[in-house]
């Protein structure tokens, strides 16, 4: 990883400048190394790290068999399975941030930059997060609700093209505004609180405005053509994007927004809170598998395959069994075709969105 100060601003030259202790006292309110707590709540700091070591394996476990599944087992990369592809992967990557981060704390020593790059690449990760998640909540309204009108933009090509834009725009906004916020104290509070608004409450709002239409117009009769397991599927992946967003996103945020109106936070306060709704952040690479449920009509099924015993064969004896009670099997049969097999793995026709 990369330290130099092209990256970021080496803390050498803040120093050099005017009021050098300004600048770092108001760009530690909003972030706190793990040093801090270490030394201040060692207790805590433990507590943490066992936390984000399980977070990291559960969220590296599901994230690596997802993108697996979404990448080999899925033949139809439709738009939600191309930003799907993409939110695992900001998730894989906020995983393998959490043992950076221990591994920074004791080899970096009192490396700023190094701890200030790990931060950039954190946060550029989390806010591809939301911002995948949002494109997703978007495309299913489309594809439930704008049927017709969005044909234009629902194909993978757009959908390519959206996501590189999102990854160059996380990672310009953030490194802008994280650069200003070091350099410059008087425009820090300013500056945090436009990256709040660009990378998370406008996502929110988007969220909870196509949430709220889809669910109502679900109700229409123009809509019933569409199948009943389709429109539910819809409602509970954005359902489960709020609660993500509500769990994970939302304590961290307010906490940026109260420092940014209240800069004069007792120091312990905002320290304590500031780590743990980081680790509350990073607990969204292991729920974000849940959405994936919502993403293809077969992702449970294949995910069992995966792990399911190959059942023996049936013997010549079997066989003549069966044929003799051809009546009996015919039912099962179409019961089996009634309920579908949970086992089976999708086709590329039955893998849609």
């Amino acid at each position: 990883m990369p330290t130099s100060s092209t990256q970021l601003p080496a803390l050498d030259s803040i120093n050099s400048t005017e009021q050098p202790n300004s600048n770092i006292n108001l760009f530690s309110k909003f972030i706190h190394s793990d040093e801090q707590l270490f030394t201040d709540f060692y207790s805590l700091w433990i507590v943490l790290m066992v936390v984000n070591a399980i977070i990291f394996l559960v969220g590296v476990v599901l994230n690596s068999l997802a993108l697996y599944v979404f990448c080999f087992r899925t033949k139809t990369k439709t738009t939600s399975v191309i930003y799907t592809i993409n939110l695992i992967v900001t998730d894989l990557l906020v995983g393998f941030s959490l043992p950076v981060r221990i591994i920074m704390f004791y080899s970096a020593g009192d490396c700023k930059n190094c701890s200030l790059v790990h931060i950039f690449g954190y946060f550029v990760n989390m806010y591809c997060s939301i911002l995948f998640l949002t494109c997703i909540c978007v495309d299913r309204y489309l594809a439930i609700v704008q049927v017709e009108a969005s044909r234009k933009w629902r194909n993978p090509t757009c959908a390519k093209g959206i996501c590189i834009f999102i990854w160059i725009f996380a990672t310009v906004v953030t490194f802008s505004i994280l650069t200003m916020a070091i350099r410059f104290a008087e425009c820090c509070l300013s500056k945090i609180l436009v990256l709040m608004v660009c990378e998370y409450f406008f996502p929110l709002i988007i969220i909870i405005f196509f949430t709220t239409r889809i669910m109502c117009a679900l109700s229409k009769p123009s809509l019933m053509h569409q199948s009943r397991e389709r429109r539910m599927r819809a409602v509970q992946l954005l359902i489960t994007v709020l609660i993500i967003f509500m769990i994970c996103f939302t304590p961290f945020h307010v906490l940026q927004v109260t420092i940014s109106i209240n800069p004069d936070m007792p120091h312990n306060v905002s320290l304590l809170v500031y780590h743990v709704t980081v680790t509350l952040s990073s607990l969204n690479s292991c729920m974000d598998p849940i959405v994936y449920c919502f993403v293809t009509n077969n992702f449970q099924s294949t995910m069992k395959n995966i792990f399911r015993k190959t059942e023996p064969e049936q013997t010549n004896a079997d066989i003549l069994g069966m044929n003799k009670n051809s009546k009996g099997s015919n039912a099962i049969i179409a019961f089996s075709n009634t309920i579908g097999s949970p086992l089976s793995l999708p086709s590329p026709s039955s893998v849609q969105i």
